[in-house]
C-alpha cells in the first residue's frame, strides 16, 4: 500500500486537475485542491475529510503563500505539487496584442513559478517532494496559431529543466508532463482565448485554425483518468523522469517529428556549426 501523501493541485475544479485530484483521493491521499472559486472544487470533487478546497489565483503572491500555508496547517506537508492551472492564448502572432501575450505569460509561466516558489520551502524542509508541471505537446513544437501558448510552455520547460537540477540535492524531483489532446474542456471559451487584432492577410489561415480547434473540442482521444493514474504511478518511483510525454498523439509528435527534425538539422549543419571555434 503506497504511503499516504499530500497532493497540492492547482486548477483542480475541472479537466486534468479534477481528474488528478479524484485519482489521488481515491487512492487514499490527502489533497489540497485549488481554484479561483473553491466552491467549484467541492462541486467537482464532492466532500471528503481528505480534501481541502482552497481559493487560489496563481498570479497572486499573497494567495499562493496563503494556500500553501493552509495546506501545511491542515495536512502537515506538501509531498506532491501539481502545477496544472493555466489557459491557452491561441491565434497567430500578429493578431495577438502584447497585452494578451503578457497575460498568457503571467498565468502559464509566472503564475506556475509563483506557486512553486511558495511551496518549495516546505519541500526543502522535508527533504523530499515531487513537482509535476503540466506543460503541453505545444511546449515541444510550435504550430500555426499557437505561438503565444507554445512560448509560455517552452519557457516553463526550460525553467523546469534547470529547477530539477537545483532541487535534486534536497531530495525533490521535478517532472515535466507534456500532454497531447485530452478529452477536457480546454478548447472551450472558459479555457482558451483568441487574438484581439484583425489582420486581413491572415484571414483564411486564422479561420482554418479556429475551425480545426472547434472541431477537435470534446473529440480528443486522451483519457484524463488514465493520465491521472499515470501520475500516481510516477509519484511512487524513486527516480521519476524529467519528461513524461502523455498520450499516443504526443508520443508520435515527439518521436516522429520533434526529435528527428532536431537531429536532421544538427547533422545537416554539423560542419558549419563546428567550424565556428
Amino acid at each position: 500500500m503506497p504511503e499516504q501523501k499530500t497532493w497540492f493541485i492547482t486548477g483542480a475544479n475541472r479537466g486534468l486537475g479534477a481528474a488528478i485530484a479524484t485519482a489521488a483521493l481515491n487512492a487514499g491521499h490527502r489533497v489540497a485542491a485549488t481554484a479561483r472559486n473553491p466552491e467549484t472544487v467541492t462541486a467537482a470533487l464532492g466532500d471528503s475529510p481528505n480534501l481541502l478546497a482552497l481559493p487560489l489565483d496563481i498570479t497572486d503572491d499573497a494567495q499562493a503563500d496563503a494556500a500553501v500555508a493552509a495546506a501545511v496547517d491542515r495536512f502537515g506537508s506538501i509531498d506532491v505539487l501539481v502545477n496544472n492551472a493555466g489557459y491557452g492564448q491561441l491565434g497567430v502572432f500578429e493578431e495577438t496584442s502584447m497585452s494578451l501575450i503578457r497575460k498568457q505569460f503571467d498565468t502559464n509561466t509566472f503564475g506556475t513559478m509563483n506557486i512553486t516558489r511558495a511551496a518549495l520551502p516546505t519541500m526543502r524542509a522535508q527533504g523530499a517532494g515531487h513537482i509535476f508541471t503540466i506543460t503541453s505537446i505545444s511546449g515541444t513544437v510550435g504550430v500555426v496559431g499557437s505561438g503565444t501558448y507554445s512560448a509560455s510552455k517552452f519557457a516553463v520547460e526550460g525553467w523546469m529543466e534547470s529547477l530539477a537540477l537545483e532541487l535534486a540535492p534536497f531530495g525533490i524531483s521535478a517532472t515535466i508532463v507534456e500532454p497531447g489532446y485530452f478529452k477536457t474542456d480546454f478548447l472551450d471559451t472558459s479555457s482558451v482565448a483568441y487574438g484581439d487584432i484583425v489582420v486581413d492577410a491572415y484571414a483564411e489561415e486564422s479561420a482554418q485554425f479556429r475551425r480545426s480547434q472547434d472541431e477537435m473540442n470534446h473529440q480528443q482521444v486522451g483519457d484524463p483518468a488514465k493520465l491521472a493514474a499515470a501520475l500516481l504511478t510516477l509519484a511512487e518511483i524513486d527516480t521519476p523522469p524529467l519528461r513524461f510525454t502523455a498520450g499516443a498523439d504526443a508520443v508520435h509528435v515527439v518521436g516522429e517529428i520533434v526529435l528527428p527534425k532536431r537531429q536532421s538539422d544538427l547533422d545537416t549543419w554539423r560542419d558549419l556549426s563546428s567550424s565556428l571555434a
